[in-house]
């Protein structure tokens, strides 16, 4: 299957965080209609940020849309939209994913993962969501909360909205002490493709990369001292644009945390940053365009793989 992913949640991205995130990626994803009383605390706003798109995997045609962040100095929701993202940010703990969404291109394609899902004996809730008119929502090993389903219907997120910088977001990242627990939700219950493994020199995995479509990963997970969000990603154009988000981030005194660089894994043109919250946000271009059939890479755990062009911060 080709899932289409949907954006995920943060600041100026399309994802949810316990510190007051979510957000939609995707040009069709829409913001849905909500009650009047929902509406009155809603505060939306417009702004430049990334999304998703898309990669390919077992599971056909789903674009991550939604992914939830956490704000703690977060008081309400706040819903921001672009063109093809969506964030709302909700109170809690910071630094904690709360929701990733993928979007699904019609009701056949969600009937094949519930049944893949139950197949798995996986436990799975079924119905609308915020983000989808109607989806299967499950909880990896860790606790993190996945949702593929039916965009509402409504208008082009961000529709309207001029000038906004092209930044999909593209995948998201966690961190775990058990990985490969993780690896298996995706690849066993959910249908996700294995791309690439890091390995240390004892030949343990670090890190691996996962794709749901013919992009080199959609998710990913390190190895880590304990069970986090480590990023969301929004991939833009090219190089140009890069340099561009560069002096853009730079112009509103945000200073740059990496790069930019050329990751190993996936070869994409990379730069981070922090939002206000310390939650990495990263800006991508040239991601690898795989075929289905690719055989799994594996990469040393040394900074040269994390960075090809000089440093690599190894926060495995």
């Amino acid at each position: 299957m080709d899932i289409k992913k949907m954006a995920i949640g943060g600041s100026p991205f399309l994802f949810a965080l316990t510190t007051g995130s979510v957000f939609i990626t995707e040009a069709q994803q829409t913001h849905h209609e909500e009650s009047a009383s929902e509406s009155q605390q809603d505060t939306c706003f417009r702004q430049d940020a990334g999304h998703i798109c898309s990669t390919h995997a077992h599971i056909q045609q789903a674009r991550i849309m939604v992914v939830a962040i956490s704000d703690a100095a977060a008081t309400r929701r706040i819903v921001a939209q672009a063109p093809g993202r969506r964030l709302i940010f909700t109170p809690g703990q910071a630094k904690t994913l709360l929701c990733a969404g993928y979007a699904l291109p019609d009701a056949a394609e969600l009937a094949r993962l519930r049944a893949r899902i139950k197949a798995a004996g996986w436990p799975a809730t079924d119905g609308p969501t915020p983000l989808f008119s109607d989806a299967v929502t499950v909880t990896d090993p860790d606790g993190n909360c996945f949702s593929f389903g039916l965009p509402l219907a409504a208008a082009v997120a961000g529709d309207g909205v001029t000038g906004a910088w092209p930044a999909r977001l593209q995948h998201v990242v966690l961190a775990s002490r058990d990985p490969a627990r993780i690896v298996r939700f995706f690849i066993d219950v959910l249908g996700f493709t294995l791309s690439d493994d890091v390995l240390d020199g004892e030949g343990d995995v670090r890190a691996s990369f996962l794709r749901c479509s013919h992009e080199h990963h959609s998710f990913a997970v390190f190895k880590a001292r304990q069970d986090r969000l480590d990023h969301h990603c929004y991939e833009t154009t090219d190089w140009n644009m890069i340099r561009d988000w560069c002096d853009h981030v730079a112009g509103l005194n945000i200073r740059l945390q990496w790069g930019p660089g050329r990751h190993g894994p996936g070869n994409n043109l990379f730069m981070f940053v922090h939002d206000p919250d310390g939650n990495w946000v990263e800006i991508s271009a040239d991601l690898e365009i795989v075929d289905h059939q690719r055989p799994v890479g594996q990469w040393p755990h040394v900074e040269r793989t994390l960075n090809i062009w000089g440093q690599g911060l190894l926060r495995s």
